[in-house]
């Protein structure tokens, strides 16, 4: 049968006499035959201060595994002791028992040695072995708690003896330390898990408090790391997330250029891995802001390093919020939140980036909470409304289209801006109800309006992401407008730039199949996500809308921003696709995309978003004035 591969249990014998270091060799890890007989003559004297036999056998020679249960250190004093279990948990290879002698003249004895042990290990066993009488078992098994991983050994002893307490404690040490692995780390990572993380925390804080010193708490999110999963496995997820779990730890462990960190600190026990891709790590030494600043730095620096994966090279970056004790909080519960919330604030303004906590993101927090509350029911309560802004030709005045803005306003909050509640929507789902509530009532609206006569032209509605990776977006387009009534010729989407080429593939199938329903499809905020005519071009699309950040930039004059624009223009009516210029709040403004020849117009100088009844007087006065000039219909508007 094949012999246990499990590692030796690690026992540190000190005593101040070689000789007696040997016996204790001799007895855990047997020598062979021959070395053996060598060396009676040598150990002889010793065998009889530390047996009450002079006969007995104090190691006979065990053939088998025995010999490689144990993995044996020596030291010769009280001081040496503390420095090697130092060094053993600096290194993470920590001993599972120590026989250590009670007297060791002239330095310190046994039992001082037992205490600082105890101190920097609460997990190994010491076992004092004295051959002395006087001393008070009872006081010090209280000063070195806890009682069952402190013993007492009488000189002499059987060699059997040592043998066994070795086996047992050693055995139970190990089960200790497999259960408190399943209990307490990440199986993943090797990371101390959240219980773990937090039992840590604790200590910390109490000795921070005694000491009167900082902490630094880093709470840190990889950026995008659900897209890994999605496209490249679960499998390669998991890889990804022991890379950085290890990249964390050496980053940790290399702080004690900026901060002094003990040899115990540098274990890695001072970072943990919550869940999912959230990982924290502990500063306990930290002495300032600007140390905090200088590690989060690094960690992302290190963190944000290319990962070949799956036959590629994938990069994902973190996201850190920074909470300091006590300034931030003086409890474990309090920090582990404001640094979240902090997390959350850098990765809202600039993914791959750490901020510190202030007190302004609780009210951000709370106020957020609330949103996400009170949207819940706002379908149910009829909270939420619609607005339509008109879309001007250009060179007639004559209105091309209506696009549909929501609106929500709500009892407790009042008026809820959308940059507010359409982002929260699309975090939490709550987009997908909404948003085929906005399509069929604004497709019933335009259906109401032809049917009136008024002449609202398209009616364009946003599309979010989350609608649009729906297996049954188009047959839910297809329902809605075959329920309305309304002509799919009368119906336009706006997709985001960004959203369109996410996923080309994808989109492309999407607006294909859209087209064959006969609708309209538009890019929403061209310009900002980096994409080039000649992509675009391969997409069924009818027109694109120039983002509203080129258009308030415009003067009307021959800067660059004119010429982007102008640009922009040409190339599309070369792709035979439609141009609108969305945010034209400025006369000069106006005039420029006059000059270009841009097709369509949208903002607040043409017309501002207006509740449904406002709309139809606004359709019925453009319908009134359709037969004068284009001149006079576009002063109408700008008047």
């Amino acid at each position: 049968m094949s012999q246990t591969t499990e590692e030796p249990i690690r026992i540190l014998i000190v005593d101040d006499e070689t000789g007696v270091l040997d016996v204790y060799r001799e007895i855990l890890c047997p020598p062979d035959t021959s070395a053996q007989d060598a060396a009676r003559g040598v150990v002889s004297s010793m065998r009889a201060r530390l047996f009450p036999s002079k006969n007995a056998d104090p190691a006979p020679v065990v053939k088998g595994p025995l010999k490689s249960r144990f993995e044996i250190n020596t030291v010769t004093s009280a001081e040496a002791a503390v420095e090697a279990v130092k060094v053993s948990l600096a290194i993470n290879s920590p001993y599972a028992l120590i026989f250590l002698d009670m007297r060791m003249p002239p330095g310190r004895d046994g039992a001082w040695a037992a205490e600082q042990i105890r101190a920097l290990d609460e997990n190994v066993s010491i076992v004092l072995c004295s051959a002395y009488s006087d001393v008070d078992t009872e006081e010090l098994s209280r000063r070195i708690a806890p009682e069952d991983k402190f013993f007492f050994l009488a000189k002499p002893f059987h060699p059997q003896e040592v043998r066994q307490m070795a086996l047992a404690l050693g055995h139970k040490w190990r089960a200790e330390r497999r259960i408190a692995q399943l209990a307490y780390y990440d199986t993943l990572t090797g990371l101390p898990n959240r219980e773990q993380f937090r039992d840590r925390f604790r200590v910390t804080l109490d000795s921070a408090s005694r000491n009167q010193r900082p902490v630094a708490l880093l709470y840190i999110d990889l950026d995008n790391f659900k897209r890994i999963n999605d496209t490249l496995g679960h499998t390669a997820g998991d890889e990804l997330l022991q890379v950085m779990a290890e990249r964390l730890r050496d980053a940790i462990r290399k702080s004690d250029d900026v901060i002094h960190v003990s040899a115990i600190r540098r274990r890695g026990n001072d970072c943990a891995r919550l869940g999912g891709d959230e990982f924290m790590a502990l500063l306990p030494e930290v002495m300032s802001a600007g140390d905090a600043s200088i590690i989060a730095d690094r960690i992302v620096k290190v963190m944000s390093q290319p990962v070949p994966l799956g036959g590629q090279e994938v990069t994902v970056s973190p996201s850190i919020g920074i909470a300091i004790y006590p300034q931030d909080g003086d409890d474990v519960e309090t920090l582990l939140r404001n640094a979240d919330l902090a997390m959350y604030s850098a990765k809202r303004a600039a993914p791959g980036t750490f901020a510190f906590y202030d007190a302004q993101m609780n009210a951000t927090a709370a106020r957020q909470l609330e949103i996400e509350t009170q949207l819940r029911t706002a379908l149910i309560n009829n909270e939420m409304t619609l607005s339509y802004q008109p879309q001007f030709e250009l060179e007639t005045g004559i209105v091309s289209s209506v696009e549909a803005l929501l609106r929500w306003t709500n009892p407790i909050l009042g008026c809820v801006p959308p940059m507010e509640f359409i982002p929260m929507a699309e975090a939490t789902g709550l987009i997908l109800p909404i948003g085929e509530w906005v399509l069929r009532t604004a497709c019933t609206q335009a259906k109401r309006w032809a049917d009136q006569g008024l002449l609202a032209g398209r009616m364009a509605v946003n599309v979010s992401a989350l609608q649009f990776a729906q297996k049954d977006f188009v047959e839910t387009v297809a329902s809605i407008l075959e329920e309305t009534g309304l002509p799919a010729a009368c119906l336009e989407l706006e997709l985001t730039e960004t959203l369109v080429m996410k996923d080309e593939a994808w989109a492309y199938q999407v607006l294909r199949r859209l087209k064959t329903l006969g609708v309209d499809l538009a890019i929403d905020d061209f310009g900002t996500g980096y994409s080039s005519f000649s992509r675009l071009k391969e997409f069924p699309v009818d027109r694109l809308k120039i983002d509203r950040s080129f258009i308030r930039r415009t003067e009307g004059g021959a800067d660059e921003d004119d010429a982007i624009i102008s640009a922009m223009i040409n190339m599309a009516k070369t792709l035979g696709l439609g141009v609108v210029a969305e945010g034209v709040e400025e006369l000069p403004q106006l005039l420029f995309l006059q000059e270009q020849k841009c097709d369509l117009g949208q903002g607040y100088l043409l017309g501002m978003p207006l509740n449904v009844q406002s709309t139809e007087d606004f359709l019925e006065r453009m319908r009134q004035t359709r037969e004068s000039s284009n001149t006079q219909r576009i002063r109408t508007l700008v008047g």
